[in-house]
């Protein structure tokens, strides 16, 4: 399975390369909110995505009738299909599908609308409001814009959400059911309804004087996560319908698992034993020895439970050789892009891989004896890298984790 195409739409970058140059230098996209006017919460910073500008991707009348969260994914997946070739469509259109996860669609459409409903009257309900809030409906815009017939649906699991779109388009290309996938995940839930509760389950970090050192995984003053907008897409493809063709391999997908947690609504189990799980069974999905990892890319969301449980989880899979590895968070750059953070961490992990650097972990200030695993703090590692995995964990004890690396034939 092989990747032909990476598309991004981040808070440090609007496309892959600009972004991968702000994660090696360590840039974070932490700023006060700009969308709106967070005077009244009590959290009033957040990563948003800068300077995007949809109407590369689509017309004006367009953008007015999709929420941002589907323009961030028509824009990644512009560029990936640009990138593979198929900027014109795929040729075979039953045999091309698309999966995209997003873990809570267009909220600030689904916001607008409410408040019209309240405020007005009904009569104020935009006629495109359920087309445009619906979580599916980057799948089938980015389905129509290019004659993509095949598999056609979108992944909600919370955080985990475009992990799970990977992997189980990974899966239908394994099975022969497509032959090329168009998958990944976005998300646009910078609004004041969803940073509010967030922020009253005390899941965000608070530092409102600091924005920029507010994302720090694994560090001993974490006090929650930020809250991120963006998307990223990839084109994964049989490796015989990609050399048919004569395509540029950008990577190889090696392996992918899932897991539940059966624990709690938002806490993991304190031996993280669901992401232990999809970490061994997406090593053995590979073949692949767990000597050959030398990166993992943390879900890592700065949150006090959740980053010690998952290096918990590390430390059960890999013993002692998870000390030889580098755990890192881009989170701690990036924020948390809910349901578009694995398919924006599945493309670092594969430039890891390939590219031999590693982003750093950046505003690690006092270690916590609890996270004590190498995670390239504050500083880019120059690195040559075999296998590396990403995991991705969600609300309601969802996990996911995928293998990547470099192609070899």
């Amino acid at each position: 399975m092989v990747v032909t195409g990476l598309g991004a739409v981040s808070p440090v970058g609007n496309d892959v390369e600009s972004t991968w140059s702000a994660l090696l230098q360590g840039r974070s996209g932490a700023a006060p909110i700009t969308k709106f006017d967070p005077a009244k919460l009590s959290v009033r910073f957040a990563c948003e995505v800068k300077g995007f500008d949809a109407l590369q991707y689509i017309d004006r009348k367009e953008s007015r009738r999709y929420d941002l969260f589907a323009q961030f994914a028509l824009g990644a997946a512009a560029q990936a299909m640009v990138q593979a070739g198929f900027e014109n469509g795929v040729p075979e259109p039953e045999r091309a599908g698309v999966v995209i996860g997003s873990g809570i669609g267009g909220m600030q459409t689904y916001e607008e609308n409410c408040a019209a409903f309240i405020l007005k009257g009904p009569d104020r309900v935009s006629p495109f409001f359920v087309p445009m809030f619906i979580p599916d409906i980057a799948a089938g815009l980015v389905s129509i814009r290019y004659g993509a017939r095949g598999p056609n649906f979108a992944t909600v699991s919370a955080c985990a959400s475009s992990a799970h779109a990977i992997g189980e388009s990974f899966r239908m290309v394994q099975q022969g059911t497509a032959d090329v996938m168009i998958t990944g995940g976005s998300e646009a839930a910078i609004t004041g309804l969803t940073v509010a509760a967030f922020s009253n389950m005390r899941a965000l970090s608070s530092r409102n004087d600091d924005p920029a050192t507010a994302s720090r995984p694994f560090d001993l003053d974490r006090d929650g996560f930020v809250l991120g907008d963006g998307a990223g897409m990839v084109v994964l493809e049989s490796l015989e319908h990609a050399e048919a063709r004569g395509a540029t391999i950008l990577g190889e997908l090696l392996g992918y698992a899932a897991s539940g947690d059966a624990h709690h609504i938002t806490s993991p189990p304190d031996d993280g034993h669901g992401a232990k799980a999809a970490m061994k069974l997406a090593m053995a999905d590979g073949d692949i020895d767990p000597s050959r990892v030398g990166y993992i890319n943390a879900h890592g969301t700065s949150t006090p439970q959740g980053d010690v449980a998952e290096t918990s989880a590390v430390k059960g899979v890999f013993g002692e050789r998870a000390s030889q590895l580098i755990f890192g968070s881009t989170k701690s750059m990036t924020g948390h892009l809910l349901g578009g953070a694995g398919a924006l961490e599945f493309i670092v992990s594969l430039l890891v891989a390939t590219r031999g650097k590693i982003p750093p972990t950046i505003n690690q200030f006092t270690p916590d004896p609890a996270c004590d695993l190498p995670s390239a703090p504050n500083q880019m590692v120059e690195r040559a890298v075999d296998v590396a995995l990403s995991n991705s964990f969600g609300f309601g004890g969802h996990n996911a984790t995928i293998a990547v690396g470099a192609f070899k034939k």
